[in-house]
């Protein structure tokens, strides 16, 4: 119905230097509906968000809200029309409570005084976490949360602000099952309250759970918008929209042989954390390591590749024994680590590619300290060309770049060391499908030429589709082994639970 609609998006356009980053694009929102925005990473997606949110103006185009024409040309004056944003990285303050955080920069003053009425901003942030059906004491210091419970109070802060859009940009990217659920169940009420809802997502699972429609983009353009009737959509279809061809194999796992043992790990504990660790990699070999968050996966790795301090840990690597007390021991072996947050740990955001890939092999590309030009320039040069990273030179600042080629920028550091162990943690968290088998086929890629790999991954199609092996673990112990034929989700999540 045209009366339901609450914002259009007409042709909209926008351009940066040698970018046309939105080509006459359009987007149409309604009150009381979750809109599912898709497309690959660099489809323009955050760019039209943008837009929405008055943080770009648009070259070209119309932007109407409730049926007038209107120039969003700042964030500031998109929250006061209605419009607000919770994003992948929250915009909290760790060492203040939630109420301080909800009511930040908008305070609630005693009469006419500079006092802040703390008893009510309490007050009005409890009626408003129990809007949503947050159950969180608004007393509580934000970086004593979890990650679940902090969106939480982003998603807060936004409606304290009587929002009439919200947009939440890849919600469900670093949450567990039970946590997306009660993620679902706050976006519920809030499109029973009439809230219009952008939801960006690369878990294309989730759309028919929590969509009503879906609109595509590809290369910064509009491709299509479809509706989502009875919790049903079409995935094959929607990604060949969002790729622009059809994708055979979403998992592309070659069979290499397996080779010789290159990573022995015995007793490896840490009081608290790690107990009693023991594994084996061998070349050709992709080992996966299952579990639910917290179960002690990422620390696991930590301690092996020597960030974290541990109280026993045996290494033989290639057959001898090693001692491993920091990462420059761990590169000097030849093991990388592709972590978690890439942006955070894995990349330094405002160094060019080329920084960002030699950045772990200086020393073996210097001569009494000095990297000659012609290494510095020739070894990202190569690797951009045979990962095919998307990039108008290797002197492109890595944060410009999209999260899966931020992820093959990560993969091309280690390679550049001439790494033969990788550990990827959470490989292809936050990036789309078809990079998701760019990255896949990297994978089989160096496997095929004799590299180990440890994954770890909470995606359970990815984990059993592209492991020759599955360990799982539980409370920092490992619960048990399988093999790729034998793996299913059953069998994992009774192993991730501490079941046998």
């Amino acid at each position: 119905m045209e009366n339901d609609i609450i914002l259009e998006m007409r042709d909209i356009t926008k351009r940066f230097p040698g970018v046309l980053a939105l080509n006459k694009t359009r987007l149409t929102l309604r009150k009381g509906k979750v809109h599912v925005l898709l497309g690959e990473n660099g489809a323009g997606k955050s760019t039209l968000i943008k837009t929405i949110t008055g943080a770009y103006v648009p070259d070209e185009g119309e932007i109407l809200l409730e049926g007038k024409p209107v120039k969003l040309d700042s964030p500031i004056h998109a929250r006061q029309l209605g419009i607000s944003a919770v994003y992948q990285e929250f915009n909290l303050i760790n060492d203040l409570d939630v109420a301080k955080n909800i009511f930040l920069g908008r305070e609630l003053m005693t009469g006419g005084s500079f006092v802040m009425n703390s008893r009510a901003m309490y007050r009005k942030s409890a009626e408003y976490l129990d809007r949503i059906g947050a159950k969180i004491d608004p007393h509580t210091v934000v970086r004593n949360l979890g990650v679940a419970a902090q969106q939480m109070v982003e998603i807060t802060k936004a409606i304290s602000t009587e929002c009439k859009i919200l947009i939440l940009d890849e919600p469900t990217a670093v949450l567990t099952g039970q946590e997306i659920d009660r993620l679902f169940e706050a976006v519920k009420i809030l499109k029973s309250r009439g809230v219009a809802i952008v939801f960006i997502s690369h878990r294309l699972e989730e759309i028919g759970r929590i969509g009503d429609e879906v609109t595509v983009m590809r290369d910064g353009a509009y491709i299509n918008t479809l509706p989502i009737n009875d919790d049903k959509i079409d995935i094959d279809l929607l990604v060949k929209l969002m790729v622009g061809r059809e994708i055979i194999d979403k998992f592309p796992k070659e069979e290499v042989p397996i080779g010789e043992e290159i990573l022995k790990v015995e007793d490896l504990s840490r009081k608290g954390t790690l107990k009693n660790i023991n594994l084996t990699l061998h070349a050709g070999e992709i080992l996966g390591i299952g579990g639910l968050v917290g179960a002690g996966r990422t620390e696991m790795v930590k301690a092996i590749f020597g960030i974290d301090k541990v109280d026993s840990k045996k290494l033989t690597v290639f057959g001898k024994k090693v001692s491993i007390r920091q990462p420059k021991d761990a590169i000097r072996l030849g093991i990388g680590l592709a972590p978690e947050d890439r942006k955070v740990e894995g990349l330094n955001l405002v160094m060019s590619v080329m920084n960002n890939i030699i950045m772990a092999s200086a020393d073996r590309m210097s001569r009494f300290g000095i990297i000659s030009k012609k290494r510095r320039v020739s070894v990202p040069e190569t690797l951009v060309k045979k990962l095919r990273i998307v990039t108008p030179s290797i002197h492109q600042y890595v944060q410009n770049l999209s999260g899966g080629n931020q992820q093959k920028v990560v993969l091309a550091k280690w390679l550049a060391v001439g790494s033969r162990i990788v550990i990827f943690d959470e490989p292809t968290r936050g990036i789309d499908v078809g990079a998701k088998v760019e990255v896949y086929q990297l994978m089989n890629n160096m496997v095929r030429e004799g590299a180990g790999i440890i994954m770890i991954s909470s995606e359970l199609p990815e984990l059993i589709a592209m492991s020759d092996r599955i360990l799982v673990m539980h409370e920092g112990q490992i619960t048990g082994e399988l093999l790729r034929q034998e793996a299913t989700q059953e069998k994992i999540l009774r192993l991730a639970a501490g079941g046998i």
